[in-house]
C-alpha cells in the first residue's frame, strides 16, 4: 500500500495529525552531486556465509558471474558500495513473484512447512479473506510450538480491527504495534510521522520474503499478468493487483531476519523467544543480493542505491512505480540518462487506489518526456509494484515507493540484485507491462483538460505530505 493510506483508511483527524508531524520532522535527501562516481577498488566487498572473501577469491568469483555482462557490473557494484556502505552477499537462490495468489501461495507453503520460528513485518494485515486465512494458519503453527512474532504497522493497519490482533495475542503470538498512534502505548522510540512500511517474511530462518505485497485480499485476484485473455475496459473495481515479491534462499537471508530483530529491538518489544533465528546458512544458489534495509535516520541508502545505478546506465532504465512523485534529482537524473542515449521507459498506473498521488505523479509529466523519457500507464491492474531494472543486469525490489515519504520517513526494505540472468527475466516482466500499458506522449499530454492540470496542481502542493 501507499505509505499514506487509502483515503477510505484515513479519517480527516489523521490526515490533520500526520500533516503536524511531517512539518515538525521535514528532513532533506542525500545531495546527488556528492554521490560517487569514480570506483575506488577494483572489486566490490563479498560477503558468504563463512564471512568475507578474500579479494583475490571475490575477482574469480565475480569474473565467473558476471563473464557475459554488457556493463561493467563490479564497478557499478564498488560504486554502490561507497555510497551505501552495504556489501553484495554471494551464494543465493532468488525466486520472482508476481501477484498476490502466486505470492501467498509461496508464502502460505512456506508457513505450513515451518519447524521452528515464523517472523512476519507487514504494513497493513486486514481482517478480510486473505487475512483471516493467513491468520488462521499463523495461530495453528504457534499452537504445533513454532514461534511466531508480528510486527504490523499501527497506522498502516488503522482499518483493521484490534480484535483481530487480540485473538492471534491470545492464541500466544508475540505481536508489536509499530509507532502506536497513541503515544502512552509506545514502548521504544516513537515518531508518529516515520511509518514501518516493510513487507518481510523469515521462516526458520533459512527462507525470506520480501517486496511489495501486504497481508490483504486487495492482492486475492490475479492482475491477468501474462494472461492470454485481457479485458478490453477496466473495471477499476474488480481488477486485479499488479505486484513484485521475491522469494530468498542463502546467506541474504540472515541479513533480512537481522532487519526484523533490530526493528523488533527498537520497539522494545521485549526479548524474543529462544529460537535458532540465525541458522547455518548454505549457498542456495548464484545470485549476488545487496539487502537495503533503510529508516528514518540511514541516509536514505535505497535513494543513493537508485541515484547511483541510474547515473552509470549504459543500455536502458526500466522502472515500474506505483507511486511516483519524485524529488527534482531523481527527474534530472532519468533526463540526463535519456539525453545521453539511454532507453528510459517508466510503467505507471493507469488505474491508481491513490488518485491524489497518481495526480502528484503527473505533474511531473511534461519535463519528463520533454527530455526524452518514455512514459507508460498500465491498463488492466492497479499498479503496486516498485521494482526497476538496469542495463538488464541490476534490479531492485522492495517496499520503496519513488517518492520522498519513503526515502525520508519510513522504514523500508529493498533488495538490490546485480545477476545479468535475473536481470533478464526482470526485463522481460517489465515488457510484458509495457504491452498493457498506454504511451503518454508529449503531444497527448500538452493537449490534456485543464481539470486535470488543475488537480495536478493541487497535488504538487500536497505531495510532501501524500
Amino acid at each position: 500500500m501507499k505509505n499514506a493510506l487509502k483515503m477510505k483508511r484515513m479519517p480527516a483527524w489523521f490526515a490533520a495529525l500526520l500533516l503536524v508531524g511531517t512539518l515538525a520532522s521535514c528532513r532533506t535527501l542525500p545531495d546527488a552531486d556528492k554521490l560517487p562516481d569514480t570506483p575506488q577498488k577494483a572489486n566490490p566487498t563479498v560477503e558468504t556465509a563463512k564471512g568475507t572473501m578474500q579479494k583475490g577469491q571475490a575477482s574469480q568469483l565475480l569474473q565467473k558471474r558476471w563473464a557475459n555482462a554488457t556493463t561493467d557490473l563490479k564497478g557499478l557494484a564498488v560504486l554502490e558500495e561507497q555510497a551505501t556502505g552495504v556489501p553484495l552477499i554471494a551464494g543465493n537462490r532468488v525466486q520472482l513473484l508476481f501477484d498476490g495468489p502466486a505470492t501467498m501461495r509461496e508464502m502460505m507453503a512456506a508457513v505450513k512447512g515451518a519447524t521452528t520460528s515464523i517472523n512476519l513485518e507487514t504494513y497493513i494485515f486486514d481482517q478480510d479473506p486473505i487475512g483471516l486465512e493467513f491468520a488462521n494458519l499463523l495461530m495453528e503453527k504457534q499452537r504445533q510450538g513454532v514461534t511466531v512474532n508480528i510486527i504490523y504497522d499501527s497506522v498502516g493497519t488503522i482499518g483493521t480491527p484490534q480484535e483481530f490482533f487480540d485473538r492471534m495475542k491470545a492464541a500466544g503470538i508475540h505481536m508489536i504495534a509499530f509507532n502506536p498512534v497513541n503515544p502512552a502505548k509506545a514502548r521504544g522510540d516513537w515518531s508518529f510521522n516515520n511509518r514501518d512500511h516493510r513487507k518481510l517474511m523469515v521462516v526458520d530462518g533459512t527462507v525470506a520474503f520480501t517486496g511489495g505485497i501486504n497481508i490483504s485480499s486487495d492482492y486475492a485476484n490475479s492482475s491477468l499478468f501474462r494472461s492470454r485473455r485481457k479485458p478490453s475496459n477496466v473495471d477499476k473495481n474488480k481488477v486485479g493487483w499488479r505486484d513484485t515479491h521475491v522469494k530468498i534462499e542463502g546467506p541474504a537471508v540472515a541479513t533480512l531476519q537481522w532487519s526484523f530483530v533490530n526493528n523488533w529491538v527498537r520497539q522494545e518489544g521485549g526479548d524474543l523467544p529462544q529460537r535458532d533465528y540465525f541458522p547455518r546458512l548454505a549457498p542456495a544458489g548464484d545470485k549476488f543480493v545487496r539487502v537495503l534495509a533503510t529508516d528514518p535516520g540511514s541516509n536514505s541508502e535505497i535513494y543513493k542505491s537508485l541515484m547511483v545505478a541510474i547515473n552509470e546506465a549504459k543500455k536502458s532504465v526500466h522502472i515500474t512505480s506505483a507511486y511516483f512523485v519524485p524529488d527534482q534529482q531523481v527527474v534530472d537524473a532519468l533526463i540526463a540518462a535519456a539525453k545521453r542515449g539511454v532507453d528510459v521507459k517508466l510503467v505507471l498506473p493507469g488505474v491508481s487506489d491513490h488518485g491524489l498521488v497518481m495526480y502528484a505523479g503527473q505533474a511531473f509529466f511534461e519535463p519528463l518526456l520533454a527530455g526524452g523519457v518514455k512514459i507508460f500507464q498500465l491498463q488492466v491492474a492497479v499498479l503496486h509494484a516498485k521494482t526497476a531494472v538496469i542495463d538488464e543486469a541490476w534490479s531492485t525490489i522492495g517496499s520503496a515507493n519513488i517518492d520522498r515519504r519513503s526515502f525520508i520517513h519510513n522504514y523500508e526494505l529493498n533488495v538490490v540484485v546485480i545477476d545479468p540472468a535475473f536481470g533478464r527475466d526482470m526485463e522481460s516482466a517489465f515488457n510484458e507491462d509495457l504491452r498493457d500499458s498506454k504511451e503518454v506522449t508529449l503531444e497527448k499530454w500538452r493537449d490534456r483538460p485543464w481539470a486535470d492540470r488543475i488537480k495536478e496542481w493541487a497535488s504538487r502542493l500536497t505531495e510532501y505530505w501524500i
